[in-house]
């Protein structure tokens, strides 16, 4: 009877390669899981107005130009967030647009942002790299609510529909023309500097 329990402890002691790979792949499997869905989360809970807005370089400033938009109020009450504007859908580009947007935190924690007067003294550096990488990206978060196709040129204002058809010919993106949609435009703009001459 005893060397009948100790070959049961032995089997127990010892569980089989098969039932090891299995728990262990249970395990890595559950694991990812969870590990994907907090880091999921995590960038998700990046996107939202209430993130965006929590340092008081962006409260204070971009924000409040923003709520004076249409992207904020309009007659439909469709709004635009800052994810919307600044951060693409798809998986591969918010990831690339995240990494670049540490150098934003860099700005709030190096202090190089923290007033008023600095954050103006930025803004033109800071709106043009963001113009630059939507230009690049052909204003690919512009495109997810607006397209030409899309565009009812009889209902709109004739400059406009003129200018979009401009645009449409010459394969222009939005940015080209719409810098400052959502916030002021920076001092010290080339666009600026061409009109006074």
């Amino acid at each position: 009877m005893a060397g009948k329990l100790a070959s049961l402890w032995a089997t127990l002691k010892k569980p089989s390669a098969k039932y090891s790979l299995l728990g262990l792949l249970a395990t890595g499997f559950i694991s990812g899981i969870l590990f994907w869905g907090g880091f999921n989360t995590g960038m998700e809970a990046t996107n939202t107005m209430d993130f965006c807005i929590s340092c008081h370089e962006m409260h204070d400033n971009v924000y409040q130009e923003y709520k004076k938009t249409i992207h904020y109020s309009n007659r439909t009450g469709v709004r635009a967030m800052c994810s919307d504007c600044h951060v693409p859908k798809d998986w591969t580009h918010k990831m690339i647009r995240k990494i670049q947007a540490s150098r934003e935190v860099w700005g709030k924690l190096t202090g190089t942002i923290d007033t008023k007067e600095k954050f103006e003294a930025k803004r033109l550096t800071l709106a043009e790299r963001e113009w630059a990488r939507m230009k690049a990206a052909d204003s690919r978060e512009c495109r997810n609510c607006h397209s030409f196709e899309g565009m009812d040129t009889e209902k709109q204002k004739a400059r406009g529909a003129k200018m979009h058809k401009i645009a449409q010919e010459d394969k222009q993106t939005c940015i080209d023309c719409h810098k400052g949609i959502a916030h002021n435009k920076p001092k010290g703009m080339k666009e600026d500097e061409e009109e006074d001459l």
